[in-house]
């Protein structure tokens, strides 16, 4: 890709939800849901920009190990979240294994892509073993995800956390420490800044 180019598709790692909310004095499952409303301003950015296709971590089956009360938050938080940008004309398809009883139910009818906006991929009840596992029989289970150009993280952390393995290979990795709930639209602006000066030569 050259230079002086805006990404074609983006993954976002949207952390840092409970810390937010213990560093005010509420419950760790207070942070999720506060989560929503910054993730719909970045839909709508994602528009303005001319991004094609974006990959939102929601959830992943390791998460599902939490306590019940936080389960149940992320969950509703994801939920709501899907149903909404759905409305606003995202083409949504949910990655993440319907099988278990923790993928919400009313999400399944979009495990097949679902809209002709933008592309939006939502991982809720994913795992990147669970992923992989599809080679089995014949393709990834992420397989109508396409490669990712940049990552963006936000709650200071340094790892993929098992984030679409394959499609990330020679993604380009952007982390802002502001926790999630605390997002700015500077911060994407500043990441697609940090994207254009960077040498994409694959290994070339």
């Amino acid at each position: 890709m050259a230079k002086n180019t805006v990404p074609r598709h983006i993954g976002f790692i949207p952390d840092g939800n409970r810390r937010w909310a213990q560093a005010r004095g509420l419950p760790k499952q207070a942070g999720y849901a506060e989560g929503i409303e910054p993730g719909l301003s970045l839909y709508e950015i994602c528009k303005e920009r001319g991004i094609v296709e974006a990959s939102i971590y929601c959830f992943t089956q390791d998460n599902t190990k939490r306590p019940t009360s936080q389960k149940i938050a992320f969950t509703a938080a994801s939920v709501e979240f899907a149903f909404e940008i759905a409305r606003r004309g995202a083409a949504l398809l949910v990655v993440g294994d319907e099988t278990s009883a923790q993928f919400p139910k009313g999400l399944k009818v979009f495990r097949e892509r679902q809209g002709t906006g933008m592309k939006v991929n939502l991982l809720i009840n994913y795992g990147w073993e669970w992923d992989l596992g599809g080679l089995r029989n014949g393709g990834l289970r992420s397989r109508e995800v396409s490669r990712l150009d940049m990552i963006v993280r936000w709650g200071g952390g340094r790892r993929l956390s098992g984030f679409l393995p394959v499609q990330s290979v020679y993604a380009d990795f952007y982390v802002r420490d502001e926790y999630w709930p605390d997002f700015e639209p500077q911060h994407f602006d500043s990441a697609l800044s940090w994207f254009r000066r960077q040498d994409r030569t694959f290994g070339g």
